[in-house]
């Protein structure tokens, strides 16, 4: 299984927290984190094995939609900042898209990525 990892700037914190406190669950599942670039980064340095790909504005957000699309990413945490602009808006809304569009998981919030790690945990993910 592969999840794909995004964050943005006011919210990266909260997903190297997040990932951490589950790094259990990732292990015991031999799930692989695909990540944008900045936010691998910080993943990285906090000791998680990530796969980068470019930073969202430079079209990572585009990549990860793309191995969406293609069924190679198989859910989505993207800790979005609603209270912050985005100039890269339209790939974000892409994104979002392509996951309802192909029928991947998308969590863009803590509580949300939560509640499909517990199905991962019961196999419970449809």
């Amino acid at each position: 299984m592969k999840i794909a990892i995004i964050a943005h700037d006011g919210k990266k914190a909260d997903m190297v927290q997040f990932l951490t406190n589950h790094i259990d669950v990732l292990k015991k599942k031999e799930i692989q984190l695909v990540a944008t670039g900045t936010t691998g980064s910080h993943v990285e340095r906090a000791g998680l094995k990530v796969e980068r790909v470019l930073s969202g504005p430079l079209g990572g957000d585009a990549q990860i939609a793309t191995q969406c699309a293609t069924g190679d990413i198989h859910m989505v945490f993207f800790f979005r900042d609603p209270l912050d602009k985005h100039p890269h808006e339209p790939d974000i809304n892409m994104l979002m898209r392509i996951c309802d569009v192909h029928n991947v998981p998308l969590a863009t919030n803590p509580a949300s990525a939560e509640l499909l790690l517990k199905g991962l945990l019961a196999d419970a993910v449809v």
